[in-house]
């Protein structure tokens, strides 16, 4: 059964933001992962309450791995740390985890 995300984030630097992607990129096709659908966002209409200033979302998409073991060892990983800190807590203000559900499509 496959484990996805939902997840928001605020951009503040959309081309560092990019090189994040492509950087670690390989590290989740590795772990078997991938992304799913990708919109960039121009208006928030609602969002829930306890996400902080989720009004400012201008990113959503969909992560996927092959198993939620699988997610929690690709965001452990010291690689996936190492990219994460160069590219993007530099890139992204906040992040929101709208769902977390397992796909059994």
């Amino acid at each position: 059964m496959r484990f996805e995300m939902l997840v928001g984030l605020n951009l503040s630097n959309e081309s560092l933001y990019t090189a994040y992607r492509e950087a670690m990129a390989p590290l989740l096709t590795a772990h078997e992962g991938g992304f799913g659908c990708d919109f960039k966002v121009s208006e928030v209409l609602k969002a829930p309450a306890d996400t902080g200033d989720a009004t400012s979302i201008n990113r959503v998409f969909t992560i996927y791995f092959a198993s939620e073991q699988q997610k929690d060892a690709f965001f452990n990983h010291e690689a996936y740390q190492a990219i994460k800190a160069e590219y993007f807590e530099k890139s992204v203000n906040s992040t929101t985890i709208i769902a977390s559900y397992f796909n059994t499509n």
